[in-house]
């Protein structure tokens, strides 16, 4: 905790973000060079890339997701400028509130991986039954069984859904609007503003809590499928989504410092947005 607090004084982002993020890539060199020798010294070198291909795709449609935004356009309303005679109309400016597909980040899974945890450790202590209790113990416990999977799957969607309801607060956003004489084209101010973004909040979070649960038993598939357990980890879970989340939030760092340097972003087109890009962002143009 130290060096990581030293990191973020001193460094580049979160330090203690990077220090878990260097400890994950560490891994991925050794799970690497096994996998390769594995499918090589089988007489199976088109394996070896079809899986390369195959991660890259998830990495990617991890990064589209972690960023992916749905913008709700916004209007002020028309302010009067000058004086009280010849006052003029100001004409609205039209901005965007962003809600993100992926609000809840890697929380939900993280939640479902510890309360998976909870049902082997208690058959062990209420069942008297040894080969009942070792029988769900290992419907639990067994990361590559389906019925593990499921339940896996399922829980990782309902915390995505329970932890952006709590990260997510459809009245305040309306509050917040209504105070900043803001509103959204086409809806009323107030209960029916926060209708409207709770409807979209929800219409938006179940792909991406459908993804979420996917990334999380990602794993589990690819290991299934014949990848070694130390490769397959970095397909999804926890792993993946800490990897692509950290970089891109350090790349988001690094590109803000270098624009205020008055040095062209890392990007020609657009910018760079981490986990934290998330909420009301007025004042950029849609």
């Amino acid at each position: 905790m130290w060096l990581g607090e030293r990191i973020t004084d001193r460094g580049i982002g979160n330090g203690v973000s990077l220090i878990i993020q260097v400890g994950i890539i560490a891994r991925l060199p050794q799970a690497f060079v096994f996998e390769f020798q594995k499918l090589f010294g089988d007489g199976h070198p088109l394996l070896f890339f079809i899986e390369l291909a195959f991660f890259f795709i998830i990495v990617l449609a991890t990064v589209l997701v972690i960023q992916g935004v749905r913008r709700i356009p916004i209007q002020y309303a028309k302010r009067m400028v000058g004086r009280s005679g010849g006052s003029l109309p100001q004409s609205s400016a039209r901005d965007y509130l962003p809600l993100k597909v992926n609000s809840a980040g890697v929380m939900p899974i993280i939640f479902a991986q510890a309360l998976m945890f909870l049902p082997a450790t208690a058959f062990q202590y209420l069942s008297g039954d040894a080969g009942q209790t070792s029988g769900r113990i290992h419907l639990f416990n067994d990361i590559y069984s389906l019925g593990y999977n499921v339940v896996f799957f399922i829980l990782i969607v309902v915390f995505t859904y329970v932890y952006t309801a709590l990260m997510i607060n459809p009245t305040n956003y309306a509050e917040y609007l209504k105070r900043n004489n803001a509103f959204i084209p086409g809806i009323k101010p107030g209960e029916a503003t926060a209708s409207y973004i709770d409807n979209i909040m929800t219409r938006i979070t179940l792909p991406g809590a459908f993804f979420l649960g996917l990334i999380g038993i990602m794993p589990s598939i690819a290991a299934t499928m014949g990848v070694n357990q130390q490769f397959a980890l970095f397909f999804g879970g926890t792993t993946l989504l800490i990897m692509v989340g950290v970089a891109l939030d350090t790349l988001q760092v690094i590109e803000s410092y270098l624009l205020t340097k008055k040095y062209d972003g890392l990007i020609k087109s657009g910018r760079i947005q981490g986990r934290n890009a998330q909420g009301i962002q007025i004042g950029q143009p849609q």
